[in-house]
């Protein structure tokens, strides 16, 4: 194999960290999306030499879990800051619907196919399941809401399936992780619900989730309050330029969330979303999000060349063709239909109903959960396959989606553009124009 030297390690690294800069623009209206341009080039380079490290996530576990998981930390607090619309039973009905009823559905759909079709265990089928069932906040920024917006005019325009997207990825991430302790339990301890029902219910659920909204709440509040209405004039002065202290508040967040047992990811989305709140038009918001944007792509970038290596190295070496059915189902079957039942009846037309439904990418968070509950569980010979399972999917919705993003959420702005230009400004109206 070619065996190249420090120096171009070097280059290579640099250029790649420019291509991160430059293609999400250059590439907003192609069918072809960063994520893929990386995993790709990651590929490359680890079939090309067997210099670099091997990237395996089953050797490396405690690597797999924290890079994935700080990467997810981070892009948590950006699709907090991003969102214009202030939470809400009605405004945020879409979300909710998402997370009610997609969501349980996308979870049930996994288990069944991972319990029947690929023959797994009831722990391993649930933790396919928990893996699969959130959709990710970090690989799909091509369908989700740009910046902050910095006048209150601006506040109402955000499109229905933007808004979805991002707000289902920024808190369903957290939501997943009872159904996580619950594979973890079962590998544990078996199937018997007397030796797992009550924690799952009283603890997994009720407390995790209670404590990590409370967290991300207060701190959210406090944080608000110190960036945006401090009486202390130097305070104020002092944070408002600097975008890393946006770093500061999620790290915080996640911290104290985790130590009193709750959902950190959930505190952190729920701390982006109260900063916000606290005072909705203000240029710090910009200030803060583009500096996390920019820190998530260059994690994306690792984690994704690391991704694709680990392809190129083995990660999906043995692939049946019962696990292509069931990756191929859940991507193009499972998660639609959940995402289509669940927005029946609500503020979207079927238009948007049907990109929302579609639209469920799977990416670095499915990484997070499988390699922390195979480092906290025993799944006996299954490890591989769970990678195998939960490594295609991840690939297959980084190239279905990505080169689909782009084309149809171009046609469904212009449709869009197209109803208002004519005077009905209204969203139902525009998501109901075919794209």
């Amino acid at each position: 194999m070619f065996e190249p030297p420090p120096s171009l390690i070097f280059a290579a690294a640099g250029l790649a960290v420019f291509a991160a800069a430059l293609l999400p623009r250059l590439l907003v209206r192609a069918p072809v999306s960063m994520p893929m341009v990386f995993l790709a080039a990651g590929a490359v380079v680890f079939s090309l030499t067997d210099r670099l490290p091997d990237p395996d996530p089953v050797a490396h576990s405690d690597v797999t879990v924290h890079l994935s998981e700080v990467c997810v930390i981070v892009s948590l607090m950006g699709a907090g800051l991003a969102l214009d619309r202030p939470p809400g039973l009605r405004r945020w009905a879409t979300t909710w619907r998402l997370l009610g009823i997609a969501m349980p559905l996308s979870l049930l759909g996994a288990a069944l196919l991972g319990w029947s079709v690929l023959g797994l265990s009831a722990a391993g089928a649930v933790l396919v399941a928990a893996a699969l069932a959130p959709t990710d906040p970090v690989l799909a920024s091509e369908v989700q809401v740009g910046e902050p917006s910095e006048t209150q005019d601006d506040l109402e325009g955000e499109d229905e399936v933007r808004f979805g997207l991002t707000s289902e990825a920024g808190l369903n991430d957290g939501l997943a992780f009872p159904f996580v302790y619950l594979a973890i339990a079962l590998s544990l301890v078996g199937t018997d619900p007397a030796a797992w029902l009550p924690h799952f219910l009283a603890v997994d659920v009720a407390w995790r989730i209670a404590l990590g909204c409370l967290v991300g709440f207060l701190v959210g509040r406090l944080l608000g309050r110190i960036f945006l209405r401090s009486a202390l004039e130097s305070v104020r002065t002092t944070v408002h330029p600097e975008g890393f202290v946006a770093l500061a508040a999620a790290f915080l967040t996640y911290g104290l969330a985790e130590m009193v047992e709750g959902y950190g990811f959930i505190a952190v989305f729920v701390c982006a979303v109260t900063i916000r709140a606290v005072e909705r038009v203000h240029g710090v918001h910009g200030v803060l999000h583009s500096y996390i944007e920019q820190l998530e792509r260059l994690l994306t970038v690792v984690v994704l060349v690391l991704l694709g290596g680990a392809v190129a190295r083995g990660l999906l070496s043995g692939l049946t063709w019962r696990e292509v059915l069931v990756a191929a189902a859940f991507l193009l079957l499972v998660r639609p239909l959940a995402g289509w039942i669940g927005l029946l009846g609500g503020r979207t037309g079927p238009w948007e109903r049907g990109v929302i439904a579609f639209f469920g990418v799977r990416g670095i968070g499915s990484v997070y959960y499988l390699g922390y509950a195979l480092s906290e569980g025993e799944f006996a010979a299954e490890d591989q396959a769970l990678w195998r399972i939960v490594g295609l999917v991840v690939v297959s919705s980084i190239v279905l989606h990505g080169v689909t993003a782009g084309p149809v959420i171009t046609r469904l702005d212009r449709a869009r553009r197209r109803r208002a230009r004519k005077g009905t400004g209204t969203e139902e109206a525009a998501s109901r124009t075919p794209i």
